[in-house]
């Protein structure tokens, strides 16, 4: 049998975002949040432009990674340690950019609870997937790994 964690490791992390956003309409549905009544066309404004801006360097991101024939699945080894393009500000980016995504998704739609949600996500990510994630890219690229890893943030 499985270990819990390595079971949940498995799902895929766009698809991680998806759970975490229908359990925030799920609680919306449950117990609505109202937003201030002249806020809304603003913030779904806001969010369009967030959900774009997200979108953007998530999909950058993942070309980067296709383009180099690495990939995308937590734990397995990666074939290229990249660094350019949205990599020199983080050492996460699809992971940032889902989040903006996802927050901007949110503001479109003016739900409160999703955004509420949210940092239960970016806490698993944090101390779950990415420190596996990092151990495999120690292991395969070493000290070039640890040289980026000292240079380029974590998030942002």
């Amino acid at each position: 049998m499985k270990n819990p964690i390595s079971l949940l490791l498995q799902i895929p992390v766009p698809w991680v975002f998806v759970l975490a956003y229908l359990v925030g309409v799920g609680l919306e549905y449950l117990w609505p949040l109202e937003l201030h009544p002249e806020a809304p066309s603003k913030i779904s404004i806001a969010g369009g432009v967030l959900f774009a801006i997200g979108a953007g360097i998530a999909g950058w991101a993942w070309v980067i990674f296709r383009r180099a024939g690495t990939t995308t699945v937590p734990g397995q080894p990666s074939l290229s340690l990249i660094t350019r393009g949205p990599y020199r500000a983080s050492r996460n980016p699809m992971y940032v950019g889902l989040a903006l995504a996802y927050l901007g998704e949110a503001g479109m739609l003016r739900q409160v609870w999703p955004v509420l949600v949210l940092p239960l996500t970016m806490a698993y990510l944090n101390w779950m997937v990415i420190p596996v994630e990092e151990a495999r890219l120690r292991e395969v690229f070493q000290g070039r790994y640890d040289e980026y890893r000292a240079s380029v943030r974590r998030w942002i």
